[in-house]
């Protein structure tokens, strides 16, 4: 039997573009709201990465922090997660307070925080991590990375970083009933430490069954005045979803 060559040439181009994937992007609007149903800012997030294997791998992530109306945009962050989909480079900027948090990745083993304080100070820290550290919106990648653990309720262990305290804790991502929070999946992520566990309270997380976070609810890093930041209910919608899953 002869073998074609043109077929050949396709089918080598396809298995090709299977392992190097090809260009995808995603596009979502999240609203925070406080307990009274208030709308406290609108964020405008926008995705782009890679279909790998039949997955979306998210490279860059751009999010926009609008006064609510479709007013200015007052805040805005930027990660890279070309070294890790759950640890990704982070500079986040907040003009009306003069804030300003960037987080880097000099090393294999070691992340560093430079923290630009409402007060005018600048903070920076130097933290060794671990594979099991997870970093900001890191956190979102991580709860898709263990869907079949979602699936079954399974807890799952890991770290997280306090970029302000230049630490990251022990914190566990479980399943969650919420009154506040409905969705296909409900989950948490808390600190496990006996003495955080008192003092933050737990991020209550939606997900919808094509593994999309649907609710945020928690602790914000969008300010409220110098000293605290808001605490709001974040609900998602996806307007432009990536011609590849989620998770598998």
């Amino acid at each position: 039997m002869t073998t074609n060559p043109a077929r050949l040439m396709i089918a080598s181009a396809c298995f090709l573009a299977a392992q190097m994937g090809f260009a995808a992007q995603m596009n979502f609007t999240g609203t925070a709201r406080t307990e009274a149903g208030e709308t406290l800012y609108v964020e405008q997030h926008r995705v782009t990465g890679v279909c790998e294997q039949g997955v979306f791998r998210p490279r860059q992530h751009e999010v926009g922090y609008q006064e609510p109306g479709g007013g200015r945009e007052f805040a805005n962050k930027d990660l890279n997660y070309s070294k890790s989909l759950i640890r990704p480079a982070v500079n986040f900027r907040q003009p009306r307070f003069d804030e300003s948090l960037v987080i880097d990745y000099p090393d294999d083993d070691t992340l560093v925080v430079n923290w630009q304080t409402p007060e005018g100070e600048n903070k920076s820290f130097d933290v060794p991590f671990s594979d099991s550290v997870v970093v900001d919106a890191g956190f979102d990648n991580f709860v898709r990375r263990n869907w079949p653990a979602v699936l079954n309720n399974e807890p799952v262990a890991f770290r997280f970083l306090g970029p302000t305290r230049g630490e990251h804790y022990e914190f566990v991502l479980e399943a969650a009933e919420s009154s506040q929070v409905t969705a296909d999946h409900v989950v948490q992520i808390r600190p496990t430490g006996v003495i955080l566990r008192f003092l933050v309270d737990p991020i209550i997380l939606g997900y919808n069954a094509r593994g999309a976070l649907t609710d945020y609810y928690g602790l914000t890093n969008i300010r409220k005045n110098n000293d605290t930041n808001y605490t709001a209910h974040i609900q998602y919608a996806v307007e432009n979803w990536p011609d590849c899953e989620l998770t598998r």
